[in-house]
């Protein structure tokens, strides 16, 4: 008798959870088609659960930056023997998160190396996002994400999440522009869940996600003097042409000619009077990646030579981006100037 009340009680129970997600998924703002299990939708009083539009999850452009973002982990991973196929599954605990933020910013947390239960990983997580939300707040970044969004498998607070590491950390990576999904929004009040769909925008343009980070002097001038843009640079061309004159190379147009990196290269070598074997760079680079290569291979070279990492990504200068150009120009330029 004790059994059979305990298979009816459990039965009410999910006949309960049931017609409560049903009673969500029949919501007159839930948009035909979404499918939410009814686990999802089994919220305590004022709570809310967000949920990714099967739609969205099927937008190409979304996928895209999808892929980008795992290539990016596995590589920069790749020592710790980490694989990551599915950032819901592979994110949620937080060891790959651990591992990610521990590689970008050069800190190790104080955290344990596995944890299997429940409340372990959210230990692990609250260790890692603080960690993350100190570095990335003062740069004016709105936090997207939290411990519970993470653990849920919350798939566009995990995305928030890396995208905002990529791009304060500057990834050698290329994100696609302009990625906006639609998320279903579950909040119970008084009893009644209430859905509304909203469009989350993942990713804006790289100049406006870079702008997040740096606002320097090329901001100021390109905004508001525009008229003495002229004048830097037809000194920064001066001074480059003072040193690829050796090898009867000239500059006349700053965007492009140093778009596929080769002129960095050489510029470097001269500068700090080195002969740079052609094997470690494309003498004439045919795509993106390529040019990709030669431009964050100039930074290397950069960065040997006792500069600052550049405030511009190699794929910006690739991309003709006047004031990431100017930037890493400038550096050399504020460097080099009184050399012979």
């Amino acid at each position: 008798m004790a059994g059979l009340l305990c298979g009816t009680k459990k039965k009410k129970q999910v006949s309960d959870l049931h017609e409560e997600g049903k009673n969500a998924i029949n919501a007159p703002l839930l948009p035909s088609g979404t499918d939410i299990h009814p686990e999802d939708t089994l919220l305590e009083e004022n709570a809310e659960r967000i949920m990714l539009n099967p739609t969205s999850r099927e937008n190409p452009k979304f996928k895209d930056l999808l892929k980008v973002l795992i290539d990016w982990i596995n590589s920069e991973l790749e020592e710790e023997r980490i694989i990551v196929k599915d950032l819901e599954e592979d994110c949620y605990d937080g060891q790959v998160l651990q591992k990610l933020f521990e590689k970008l910013s050069g800190r190790k947390l104080n955290v344990a190396e596995v944890t299997q239960s429940e409340i372990g990983q959210k230990q692990k997580l609250q260790t890692v996002l603080e960690a993350v939300n100190d570095l990335l707040r003062p740069h004016g970044w709105t936090i997207e994400w939290s411990v519970d969004s993470i653990h849920s498998k919350n798939l566009v607070s995990i995305v928030y999440l890396l995208v905002a590491l990529a791009m304060h950390f500057m990834a050698p990576i290329r994100l696609p522009e302009h990625v906006s999904v639609q998320v279903v929004v579950v909040k119970k009040r008084e009893g009644i869940l209430q859905t509304a769909v909203v469009t989350k925008e993942l990713t804006s343009t790289t100049e406006m996600m870079m702008g997040r980070f740096e606002r320097d002097a090329f901001d100021t001038l390109l905004d508001h003097a525009p008229d003495k843009l002229n004048v830097v640079k037809t000194s920064l061309i001066t001074f480059v042409n003072k040193h690829l004159n050796k090898l009867n190379l000239e500059v006349t147009e700053l965007e492009s000619q140093f778009a596929d990196g080769v002129y960095l290269i050489l510029l470097m070598g001269l500068l700090e009077d080195y002969f740079v074997p052609l094997y470690n760079f494309f003498l004439t680079p045919e795509s993106f990646e390529q040019k990709v290569h030669n431009v964050a291979f100039a930074f290397e070279l950069m960065q040997d030579g006792g500069l600052k990492k550049p405030k511009a990504r190699p794929e910006d200068v690739v991309n003709l981006n006047l004031k990431s150009t100017l930037r890493v120009l400038y550096n050399l330029f504020s460097n080099y100037k009184n050399s012979d």
